[in-house]
């Protein structure tokens, strides 16, 4: 990572975010606690989910110039979080990266740096 000013340049910018989205989303679909939160055509969410990491990770802008301030917290709002889904997510975003090529150590900083919101997203503890 030294090499790299952001964690989206360590990823591969782009192509390595698409990739991750791309690895991790099938995931979310299969898992029986995350996969009914989510609509049949996953892809818009891929979008949104491409755009918003891009940005989180130190890249342009994407989401906020479409879709205005995160307010990650609040989008989730409609959606119960549970802290057993918050680790769901994780656990499949952790499958996602290590299918990716990205090396070991980097793969732990993305998920060191995803698990402070997916636990701050938690609404409910049923």
């Amino acid at each position: 990572m030294n090499a790299y000013r952001t964690i989206y340049e360590a990823v591969g910018e782009d192509r390595g975010i698409r990739s991750i989205v791309e690895a991790f989303y099938p995931k979310v679909q299969r898992h029986p606690l995350l996969g009914p939160l989510f609509p049949k055509d996953i892809r818009p969410v891929m979008e949104k989910q491409r755009m918003f990491l891009t940005q989180f990770f130190g890249g342009p802008a994407l989401y906020s110039d479409q879709y205005g301030h995160p307010m990650m917290r609040a989008r989730h709002l409609p959606f119960p979080v549970t802290p057993e889904r918050a680790e769901a997510w994780l656990g499949c975003m952790r499958e996602a990266l290590a299918e990716t090529d990205l090396p070991k150590p980097l793969q732990e900083l993305v998920l060191e740096r995803l698990s402070g919101p997916a636990h701050h997203f938690v609404n409910t503890q049923e």
